[in-house]
């Protein structure tokens, strides 16, 4: 039976029944594992994909960028749409969207429906992630959303860990569309648990929709996205790229005028006027430019560079997620002694030259050494996150936090795409096409892209070292380090 429509307010919502306080926060975290997986799983399996597609490897950045996209252009209004239509109705909407895009995505022919069917993907994870959270925090009285929301963070980091290992073994023993059908028969029984166990919350009035603000926004870093995808690939002239790069600036520069006039905008841009908030958000940014290609060029280096096997390829990578996962336990000791100030600064340093590392790994290099540099860099890119993560509420005021949340990730998600567009478009300077099929040049093009990102990485200390040494202290074991698309 339905559990009955719970009003907004928790003091005046009737208990939920045992079994759907029991089913809510696993349901949450079943979300939160579909989505965190998918972004992970895919990586390994990139060059058998781009093999079977008949393209190179370097044009699946497409594939992996557009995901990433979706849930950049979708996540802003994921709020409004679970007040106007209720958290039940949403969450299952955003279940079925995110099924029905992996069993097209499953049967793909080409990568340009490929990438299609990836964005209706995105589309549904944009919205299952934050409105399951949203439900958490309308369903459990604040004794118990701590314990909640710990639980459903466990998938995040496990996701990780399971992805590449995943991606390979499927790969190796079975066809890559295994990865998208196994989200079939598992979204389905998530439907059904939704509609029988989650509480409908809702508003009974909600501001309107800022569509012109979804419009404008949408399309421009929608555009900007595939400027990058396209550039250095000779397929528009330099006219038309600039023209492109132009429209897309116009739009973006439409919405941050746009915005400022609204009383409710898609995205609260007042916000970065607060320091502590403006560092999180554009340090992690530019950040992430830098490390978000990462998960995409280490697969290549290994299997098309290296020669090694999608197997070997996702054992190399798990060492991350172990090292991640391991960070947490210190994080708070981390942050007390040195400041986010001080953490930031000199972890991103150590993080670009970890990616100059990166660089070094060839034919002959030992692989004691790789999987040293793999816990290396997860360790450190997780005190990364998790710094940015909690900086972003050190002085927002309570009833912002959705907002600044939603700004956040947002700028997240554009990040992680436009780094794997960046790392994309590095290494196809450097790999000439008719190169990708000699293993030297593809290791030495992606060589170069590390290279590069590292440089990137470490400029964005810059942003970091506009923080004072107190920053963050408000935040600092109050808040949890669990983040949403890296």
């Amino acid at each position: 039976m339905s559990s009955p429509e719970i009003p907004t307010n928790a003091a005046e919502a009737p208990a939920l029944s045992a079994a759907a306080r029991q089913l809510l926060p696993w349901l949450v975290a079943f979300a939160f594992f579909m989505e965190s997986l998918d972004t992970t799983i895919l990586n390994t399996a990139v060059p058998a994909v781009s093999e079977a597609l008949h393209v190179a490897p370097l044009a699946m950045k497409a594939v992996l960028a557009s995901y990433t996209l979706a849930l950049a252009v979708f996540i802003p209004i994921s709020g409004w749409m679970a007040d106007r239509f209720g958290t039940r109705r949403v969450f299952a909407s955003a279940i079925g969207l995110f099924t029905l895009g992996s069993l097209l995505c499953g049967l793909c022919t080409n990568i340009h429906l490929l990438v299609a069917c990836r964005v209706l993907q995105g589309m549904g994870g944009a919205m299952m992630v934050p409105v399951g959270r949203l439900t958490l925090v309308r369903a459990f009285p604040k004794g118990q959303l701590l314990r909640a929301m710990s639980f459903v963070a466990i998938p995040a980091q496990i996701a990780p860990l399971l992805g590449p290992m995943a991606g390979g073994l499927i790969v190796a023993y079975f066809h890559w569309r295994v990865i998208f059908f196994l989200n079939v028969p598992v979204g389905l029984l998530a439907l059904v648990l939704v509609y029988i166990h989650l509480p409908d919350y809702r508003e009974e009035q909600t501001h309107p929709l800022d569509f012109v603000g979804l419009v404008l926004f949408g399309s421009g870093i929608a555009l900007l996205s595939y400027v990058l995808e396209v550039f250095g690939e000779h397929t528009l002239s330099s006219r038309e790229i600039a023209g492109l790069l132009g429209l897309s600036v116009a739009l973006l520069a439409a919405y941050w005028v746009h915005g400022r006039s609204l009383k409710f905008p898609l995205l609260n841009l007042s916000l970065l006027n607060i320091r502590t908030f403006r560092a999180s958000v554009s340090g992690g940014f530019f950040t992430r430019l830098g490390i978000g290609g990462v998960p995409f060029l280490l697969p290549l280096l290994y299997q098309a560079g290296l020669g090694f096997t999608p197997v070997q390829s996702g054992m190399l990578i798990m060492p991350q997620a172990i090292a991640s996962m391991g960070m947490k336990t210190i994080l708070r000791r981390l942050l007390a002694a040195m400041g986010y100030k001080g953490a930031l600064i000199w972890n991103t340093l150590v993080i670009g030259v970890l990616l100059a590392l990166l660089a070094t790994i060839g034919a002959h290099t030992p692989v004691w050494v790789i999987v040293l540099i793999a816990l290396l860099y997860g360790a450190c890119t997780s005190l990364q996150y998790s710094a940015m993560n909690t900086l972003v509420y050190a002085d927002v005021e309570e009833q912002d936090a959705s907002m600044a949340s939603s700004i956040a990730s947002t700028g997240q998600q554009m990040a992680i795409s436009f780094g794997v567009a960046a790392a994309g478009l590095t290494t196809a300077f450097f790999v000439p096409g008719a190169a990708y099929t000699h293993p030297d040049a593809m290791i030495s093009g992606i060589h170069k892209a590390f290279l590069c990102l590292g440089v990137l990485t470490v400029i964005s200390t810059l942003v970091f070292a506009g923080l004072k040494r107190t920053d963050g202290a408000a935040v600092n074991g109050q808040h949890s380090a669990e983040h949403h698309g890296d």
